[in-house]
């Protein structure tokens, strides 16, 4: 018994003068090279993978302003703590490794809280900016009145340390399992 195969030619959806032999494997729409995202999966086209990605967008408007002022709220008064741990010196250096991560975790899980858990990278942003803006008053305080030099060396620390373990903590990205 012979089967038959379809000898149909297929033409990208998107670019419809492209003659494929994709399909997307969500909608079953065919698809060009150009236009196919690989995931784990298998191909997709660009539409159903950016539907795939609301789905874990849930963040609500309001989320974006209780999460900047929670993150600058808290590094603000972490940065204060960093102002004293700079007046101590050397001995500092090992405080400030050990408190800006943790000072960072509070933060983020404190983000968390008050968003209930929900998610998006721009919150993440939103939250990141939070952290930094801040610490900016204590920093120029720091600038302006004491120019303390391992306090501003500290405050660049807490940054650079606390900066991007809050958006990996609240995004979820794991650089170690």
């Amino acid at each position: 018994m012979m089967t038959e195969t379809s000898t149909e030619t297929l033409y990208c959806y998107v670019h419809p003068t492209r003659e494929t032999a994709l399909r997307c494997n969500n909608c079953n729409r065919p698809i060009c090279a150009a236009c196919a995202v690989r995931t784990p999966i298998g191909y997709r086209c660009r539409e159903c993978v950016k539907g795939q990605q609301k789905a874990f967008d849930t963040s609500e408007w309001y989320d974006y302003i209780t999460g900047f002022v929670t993150a600058a709220l808290l590094s603000s008064i972490a940065s204060f703590l960093v102002t004293f741990i700079g007046g101590i010196g050397f001995f500092g250096w090992f405080l400030i490794a050990a408190g800006a991560p943790s000072a960072a975790v509070v933060i983020a899980e404190s983000i968390r809280l008050v968003t209930r858990k929900r998610r998006s990278r721009p919150l993440f942003m939103t939250a990141v900016a939070g952290v930094v803006i801040g610490a900016l008053p204590i920093i120029l305080a720091q600038l302006l009145f004491t120019g303390s030099l391992f306090g501003i060396v500290f405050q660049i620390i807490y940054l650079v340390i606390a900066v991007p373990v809050v958006y990996s903590r609240l995004s979820g990205i794991q650089l170690f399992r």
